[in-house]
C-alpha cells in the first residue's frame, strides 16, 4: 500500500467524523465524531512515519491518545453531569449555559 492509501482512508474518516459533528445534534454522537477525528490524525501520523522512516509520527501518537482518552473522561463526564439536570442529550435543548 502507498502513502495515498492511508491519506486517502484518514481524509475519508476525518470527513464522516466533521459531518458528525455539523450535522447531529446527539452530544454523544458528537462525542464518538470527535473520536473519529483524531484517529484519523493517528492515521496520518502513522503513515507518514512510517513512509518517511521516522520516529517523530509516533511519539506524537502517544500524545494525541493521551489528549483522547482525557477528552474521553472530561467529556462522558460532562455529558452525565449535563443528563442529570436536563434529561436529555440534544445539543440544541442544552442552554443551561445561558445567562
Amino acid at each position: 500500500m502507498t502513502l495515498q492509501h492511508y491519506l486517502a482512508l484518514s481524509a475519508i474518516i476525518f470527513a464522516i467524523g466533521m459531518t458528525g459533528v455539523l450535522v447531529r445534534r446527539n452530544l454523544i454522537v458528537m462525542f464518538m465524531s470527535v473520536e473519529l477525528m483524531l484517529n484519523a490524525v493517528n492515521i496520518n501520523l502513522a503513515a507518514f512515519s512510517k513512509f518517511l522512516n521516522a520516529l517523530g509520527g509516533q511519539v506524537f501518537i502517544v500524545f494525541v491518545m493521551a489528549v483522547a482518552a482525557a477528552e474521553a473522561a472530561v467529556g462522558l463526564a460532562l455529558i452525565i453531569t449535563l443528563f442529570k439536570n436536563k434529561p436529555t442529550v440534544n445539543a440544541d435543548e442544552l442552554n443551561t449555559m445561558n445567562g
